[in-house]
C-alpha cells in the first residue's frame, strides 16, 4: 500500500506542477472573451501594448488581431533592435501592423527597451503622455506573468493591466512540457519571476 502511494505521488506531483506552471506563467484575463462587451471582464481598453522578444511577429500579430476586433483604438509596440545594425523590433512590429491595414497615426513605438524592465519603464512614459488608464498587455505565454509584474511596477495603480498572452508561437505551445526547450523557457521564467519579485530581476 505504501509503495502504491509513493508511485501515485511520483506520477501526480509532476503533472500537477506542470499544470500549475502553465497557468502561473501565462495568465489570460480575456479568456472566454471573443469580442469586447459591457461586462467588466470583457471591457475594451485604451490601448494594446505588445512587447517584442521571442517570436516578435506572433506577438505583433496578436496585437493586430485585438485591434481589428475593436479591443482598443491604439497600439503601442515596445522593443529595441535585436540586431543593432537594423531597425528596432518595435519598428518592425509597426511595419507589420501597417501592412495589415492599420493607420500609422494609431501606432506608437518605444524603440529602446532591451529588457522587460526597460520595456515597462520606457512605455510608461507613453502611457502617461497619452493619459491611458486601461491597457491590454500582449507577449508570449511563458513571459506574460513577468511582463505583468514589471508593467505593474512602472505603470502604477492608476493603470489597469489586462493580460492577454499569445496562446501559441514558434517557441511555446500547449505541449511545451514535451520538449527540453519548453522546460528551459518555463523554468528560466519561473526563476526570473522569483528574482523580479525580490527586486533583482530585469
Amino acid at each position: 500500500m505504501k509503495w502504491k502511494i509513493i508511485i501515485t505521488l511520483a506520477i501526480a506531483l509532476p503533472v500537477v506542477f506542470t499544470i500549475f506552471l502553465s497557468w502561473f506563467l501565462g495568465p489570460d484575463d480575456l479568456r472566454g472573451c471573443s469580442k469586447p462587451s459591457e461586462t467588466t471582464k470583457c471591457q475594451s481598453a485604451d490601448a494594446i501594448i505588445a512587447v517584442s522578444g521571442g517570436d516578435t511577429a506572433a506577438r505583433a500579430a496578436e496585437a493586430i488581431k485585438l485591434y481589428n476586433d475593436g479591443w482598443a483604438s491604439i497600439i503601442i509596440f515596445s522593443g529595441a533592435a535585436q540586431d543593432t545594425s537594423g531597425p528596432s523590433n518595435a519598428a518592425a512590429m509597426k511595419k507589420q501592423a501597417v501592412a495589415a491595414g492599420i493607420e500609422e497615426k494609431f501606432i506608437f513605438t518605444e524603440e529602446y527597451g532591451r529588457t522587460t524592465a526597460e520595456n515597462a519603464e520606457n512605455t510608461s512614459v507613453l502611457v502617461n503622455e497619452l493619459n491611458l488608464h486601461r491597457v491590454i498587455l500582449v507577449t508570449s505565454a511563458y513571459h506574460q506573468r513577468r511582463a505583468n509584474m514589471e508593467f505593474t511596477k512602472w505603470l502604477g495603480e492608476n493603470v489597469t493591466i489586462i493580460n492577454h498572452p499569445v496562446a501559441q508561437d514558434k517557441q511555446w505551445s500547449s505541449g511545451w512540457w514535451l520538449t527540453p526547450g519548453g522546460w528551459w523557457l518555463a523554468l528560466g521564467e519561473f526563476i526570473k519571476i522569483l528574482l523580479t519579485a525580490s527586486g533583482q530581476g530585469s
